[in-house]
């Protein structure tokens, strides 16, 4: 499974708007600057994140996004499915019934058993995802990213809203 770069985009950005001071908003602009991405296909992502009522966004001079709720109550789960939707990650097409070997018609009543093993690792990929907030991703990058690095990073983006 491969997920959009749009996914990691928004994870990351999801980042920097838990950072931000209460009222504030960071503009698509210096969100693609800061993580060196296209604006356009940023912007389509944040829109992903808008529709699904993760991030808000304001117009003017002082417009951009911010998130809609607490960094505690948005999981990865949310983020990936805003942008990537939330259908299962494997679709059974049933290709057993084009065994030669099978009579026509027949069938054994049960469920595809690769289906079964995929369907089930799709919902522990999911629950992993769940599990994870973006507040605890800030206290995770608080810990890893360089302390100098993290101020610098947001000074720069507080200059910004």
């Amino acid at each position: 499974m491969v997920l959009k770069s749009q996914v990691e985009w928004a994870l990351h950005c999801c980042a920097i708007l838990a950072g931000l001071p209460a009222g504030k908003y960071l503009p698509t602009k210096d969100l693609a600057e800061l993580h060196g991405l296209p604006k356009e296909y940023l912007s389509k992502a944040l829109q992903g994140l808008s529709q699904a009522g993760l991030v808000t966004g304001t117009l003017g001079p002082k417009g951009g996004y911010r998130l809609a709720r607490a960094p505690a109550e948005i999981n990865f789960l949310e983020i990936v499915e805003a942008i990537e939707g939330n259908q299962s990650t494997f679709v059974c097409t049933e290709i057993r019934k084009n065994n030669p070997c099978r009579k026509s018609g027949t069938r054994d009543g049960k469920t595809c058993a690769v289906a079964r093993v995929m369907w089930k690792a799709d919902q522990a990929w999911r629950a992993s995802l769940r599990e994870t907030t973006l507040a605890e991703l800030v206290g995770t990058l608080e810990q890893d990213v360089p302390a100098t690095l993290w101020k610098e990073t947001f000074a720069w983006v507080t200059a910004r809203t």
